[in-house]
């Protein structure tokens, strides 16, 4: 368990400290182009570490049922975290995901990383919302996944 702790505290420095680096514009040049899908995929891991974090404390502490067999979903969560955080920034900029009907014009990324944050924290509702919509716009049948737990709902 302290070595998840450890592991997921180190990501949220590691982030931290790469953040501290894109707001001081020390981004490498070949970088900047994608600053905005980095950025997001940044905040989508934080969500993931913050739900790790809690889970931990839930699973060790308040519900006393800590399993080892979950080890390595804590330490591969925070990754697939990140990727869906830069997905969720691709869908918003494609127009597949929207978050506000009408644009302002003074409006900035804070629904990007909000939406971000979200994606990486509750990541199987998120993936959920994708098949959804690749469905909805493509016709591609959902995963095997995606069934088995509609049909436990």
């Amino acid at each position: 368990m302290k070595r998840i702790i450890a592991y997921n505290l180190f990501l949220l420095i590691a982030i931290t400290t790469g953040a501290c680096f894109m707001l001081q514009g020390l981004l490498p040049t070949w970088l900047t182009a994608i600053q905005v899908y980095i950025a997001c995929a940044l905040v989508g891991c934080v969500g993931g570490i913050t739900y790790c974090l809690r889970a931990v404390y839930l699973n060790a502490c308040v519900r006393k049922q800590w399993d080892k067999d979950w080890h390595p979903w804590y330490f591969i969560r925070p990754i697939v975290s990140l990727i869906c955080g830069a997905a969720s920034s691709i869908f918003l900029k494609a127009g597949l995901l929207v978050l506000d009907a009408t644009q302002k014009p003074d409006s900035n990324l804070l629904g990007f990383y909000a939406l971000a944050f979200i994606a990486g924290f509750n990541v199987d509702k998120f993936v959920a919302k994708l098949e959804d919509i690749a469905y909805a716009t493509w016709g591609i049948e959902k995963s095997r996944t995606h069934k088995s737990n509609k049909e436990e709902d």
